[in-house]
């Protein structure tokens, strides 16, 4: 009788994948993990501290940079641990319930993330297009309540993933690709139809990820078209400057992330280190360089 047909190959557990064939290694690989690890808990944490404790930085820029350092804080405790224990200790399993625990708040705090940077995106269309009504349109309560609908929006798209997925059986095989869970891989290991799981999570990429990325692209052609009818050369190069840290932040989120979804629903013959690297690439980087990246381009930070 098949795998597929008989409930004893239920699985209980997933392996997490390392670096195959560099398990002789893997102490030393594990040491700039660790360095990415704290850089990015000590970033974003003097990130939050400066901000908190300086008063000329209670502004919406920098308000809503403390809403991306609080998540990109919730990315790294969510994601390193899991790859430290497997590199350090050789720890690759993890239960099913703790799978969907953390796919599911990957994903929120993903789509929290581009909630902030479409934020972000609008703080500054604002800021150039609108310069005279900055202060009156993004106040104090308005910031808040715009902080609270993104957290609610991931909080009611993301929370039916792990329900979806635990309603399955899993027993064609129980090894993860990654060092971490997402919804895309683990429904490809159910031997159940899908088709629900599938369609939902591409509706939250589309809704999320998708809507988001449009919405941050027309508001940088109306910059760049009211940046352009500005007469003085210096006051336009001060105006874009203001947007190169938020740019940086955008393409390091945006761009691995729709790489890594196109791949695990269509690309199943795709190389594995493109994979590998992408998959490292979408959840370690943005926490790591957006401090880097705001802090080198801002004389305040």
């Amino acid at each position: 009788m098949s795998a597929v047909n008989d409930t004893k190959f239920q699985f209980t557990i997933f392996l997490l994948t390392g670096i195959p064939g560099k398990e002789d290694v893997y102490l030393w690989i594990s040491i700039p993990f660790c360095l990415m690890y704290v850089i990015s808990i000590v970033g974003n944490s003097v990130i939050l501290f400066i901000i908190k404790t300086d008063p000329s930085l209670h502004e919406p820029m920098y308000i809503f940079l403390s809403m991306l350092s609080i998540t990109d804080l919730g990315l790294s405790i969510s994601t390193i641990p899991t790859i430290l224990g497997m590199f350090l200790f050789n720890s690759r399993e993890i239960s099913l319930d703790a799978c969907f625990a953390q796919l599911f708040f990957i994903h929120l705090l993903q789509c929290m993330e581009s909630s902030f940077l479409l934020l972000m995106a609008f703080d500054r269309f604002i800021a150039i297009c609108h310069p005279l009504r900055y202060a009156s349109i993004l106040t104090p309560w308005r910031l808040s309540k715009m902080g609270l609908l993104c957290v609610l929006r991931g909080v009611v798209l993301v929370l039916p993933l792990p329900f979806l997925l635990k309603r399955f059986q899993y027993c064609r095989t129980n090894i993860l690709s990654h060092f971490y869970c997402v919804h895309q891989e683990v429904m490809n290991l159910a031997c159940s139809d899908i088709t629900v799981n599938n369609v939902y999570g591409l509706s939250i990429l589309v809704l999320t990820f998708g809507l988001d990325s449009l919405l941050i692209f027309l508001s940088y052609v109306m910059i760049f078209k009211t940046v352009l009818n500005v007469v003085s050369h210096a006051e336009c190069l001060r105006a874009l400057n203001t947007c190169v840290s938020h740019l940086c932040a955008v393409l390091l989120f945006y761009l691995p992330e729709i790489g890594l979804s196109v791949i695990h629903r269509f690309g199943n013959s795709s190389s594995h280190l493109l994979q590998f690297v992408l998959g490292y690439f979408y959840l370690l980087v943005p926490p790591l360089m957006n401090p880097i990246v705001y802090s080198v381009n801002s004389k305040q930070l």
